[in-house]
């Protein structure tokens, strides 16, 4: 039997000793056939031709014939299509054998997930809600939230939502600016915009039901994706729909030993196919959050702790790590076992590439395989915090808003501008900039801070901070559309990136009399720039404004 294995091989026929390989064989007699054609006379040649191409002719009729009779689907035949693809691209290997081992993963997952889950403010929601469609809304705001986020700085965030909206009724009459301003500091604010976007669809077009299944969840509701879809589906709706997320990904990776990049197209198919046969049609929403679950507590990238992972016994990774260190304590070569499929055939697309081999210190977290990522582009920005600091009321600072659309789209923010890193009149446009909102100020005022970096998703953004203060100045009383001028109080609550809030850091750290910036904010200020002499620096003490003692000195002061 073991032999007849080995023939046979795990990713299907095996090339043996002296054979000709299947896929040659029609090559051969094709070219064998040519050869025989022409050693005919021509005319048999011609009779040939005339031959085949009524053999053709008559192929042709059958398959219109069959196809009057049987009309194929375009779906129908998508699928057919796609399946024939999955099944060429890699082995059995990589699949769960039967529906028994199925259920022995289900049954294990859910035994351990009722005995751990961790005790989250959604999961009571949705447990506790008897309506429908209020309990669909707790599930799609926390898993909204949890895009890109992790669990811990949702928990405040969801408690504050819920409580000021706690209805999609709710939700839907709520302004943007009042969405974005409790939103912020979650990043991806598209995600609150496309939210509150979808309540109001539900209100206004759907009759306030929010729609029951995953399909037309994804179909019907702005922002909603597959996984969003699944989710609501499954959790609320009890929906046998699966989820694929960070989580997931990496638990089915391990489980089934999938080496190849998680983010292709096969692959994310192949792993949605998983998902869907694994879910338990009779706790489906339990289901997929025992898999997420597992993944964020135990099946964790750097650090997984196997020995408490529930599906263990199942898991291909673990018997690759085990089987590599068995093979060491022997002093063996590592290769593949009888049942493994093995990466250097180059056949299976779910394995790992040849030219990366498995690493023996990474262990089970050699799955999956880290996609490359583009690092972030670099821009550079200069923002400038104007204050008057003897307006009515107390001093106030200058606000304006984003446009609509875009990165940060409809938040407020200190004036800037696009910059060049080296731009030496970058202060000349910015203050151009301040005019806009402000009309004329005194260029000579405007000092240099330091600089911020954030990073965003995809940029990495360094702003050149500057502040003016309109000290003596006349007090500004009219702005226009778009700008307003707040109390450092309102700066706090309203609706800023963080990037912003580390810029305002900046600036209070600059101030005399307050603290210095946030440890956490990335800043650099001028002070690392090269020092002048000593006569140069007793020449600059003597005519500069006495400062108190704990304030940095404003050394780039722009000409």
């Amino acid at each position: 039997m073991g032999a007849a294995r080995r023939a046979r091989g795990p990713i299907g026929w095996r090339r043996a000793v002296g054979a000709t390989p299947p896929e040659h064989v029609g090559s051969r007699a094709r070219e064998t056939e040519r050869e025989a054609i022409m050693k005919k006379p021509r005319t048999a040649v011609r009779s040939h031709h005339r031959k085949q191409a009524s053999h053709q002719e008559g192929k042709k009729k059958c398959v219109l014939s069959s196809s009057r009779v049987k009309p194929s689907t375009p779906n129908a035949d998508l699928a057919r299509r796609q399946k024939d693809v999955v099944l060429q691209a890699f082995s059995p290997y990589h699949l769960f054998r039967d529906t028994a081992e199925v259920t022995v993963f289900r049954e294990k997952l859910l035994s351990w997930y009722d005995r751990e889950k961790r005790d989250l403010p959604w999961r009571r929601r949705a447990e506790g809600e008897v309506d429908l469609d209020r309990r669909a809304y707790a599930v799609w705001v926390s898993e909204v939230m949890l895009q890109q986020t992790q669990v811990a700085t949702v928990i405040d965030y969801y408690t504050r939502w819920m409580q000021k909206w706690p209805t999609l009724q709710d939700l839907a009459s709520a302004s943007l600016e009042e969405v974005n301003q409790l939103w912020a500091g979650l990043g991806y604010y598209s995600r609150a915009r496309r939210l509150q976007e979808g309540a109001r669809k539900v209100v206004e077009e759907l009759g306030g039901h929010v729609p029951r299944t995953a399909e037309t969840l994804q179909q019907l509701l702005p922002g909603v994706g597959r996984y969003t879809a699944g989710a609501i589906a499954s959790i609320a709706f009890g929906q046998a729909a699966g989820v694929v997320d960070g989580n997931v990904v990496r638990v089915l990776c391990r489980v089934r030993a999938i080496g190849a990049d998680p983010s292709s197209t096969l692959v994310s198919q192949h792993l949605w196919s998983l998902a869907q046969q694994l879910v338990d049609p009779a706790r489906p929403g339990d289901s997929n959050q025992a898999a997420m679950e597992l993944g964020a507590t135990v099946c964790t990238p750097q650090h997984p702790r196997c020995s408490q992972c529930p599906v263990q016994s199942l898991c291909r990774a673990h018997w690759r790590v085990e089987r590599e260190q068995h093979l060491a304590l022997q002093n063996l070569p590592g290769s593949p076992d009888v049942e493994e499929c093995a990466p250097s055939t180059g056949q299976c697309q779910l394995c790992a590439p040849p030219m990366e081999p498995w690493d023996q210190t990474l262990g089970v977290t050699n799955f999956p395989r880290k996609a490359s990522r583009r690092p972030p582009r670099e821009e550079c920005s200069a923002v400038c915090v104007l204050e008057q600091p003897r307006a009515r009321g107390g001093p106030r600072i200058l606000l304006v808003q984003r446009p609509s659309s875009g990165l940060l789209a409809g938040l407020w923010e200190f004036p800037c501008v696009t910059a060049e890193p080296s731009r030496p009149c970058e202060h000349q446009a910015l203050l151009g900039e301040l005019q806009r909102w402000a009309g004329p100020l005194p260029a000579t005022h405007l000092q240099h801070l330091g600089q911020v970096v954030h990073t965003f998703s995809h940029i990495k953004l360094t702003y050149q901070v500057y502040s003016l203060a309109l000290d003596g100045h006349t007090p500004v009383t009219a702005t226009p559309p778009g700008a307003r001028w707040l109390t450092r109080e309102e700066f706090h609550t309203a609706a800023v990136s963080t990037a912003m809030k580390k810029v305002f850091r900046v600036y209070e750290g600059q101030q005399p009399g307050t603290r210095k910036g946030s440890k956490r904010s990335p800043v650099s200020t001028p002070s690392s720039r090269k020092r002048p002499g000593p006569g140069q620096q007793v020449l600059d003490n003597f005519f500069r404004p006495h400062l108190p003692t704990d304030a940095p000195h404003l050394n780039s002061t722009a000409q």
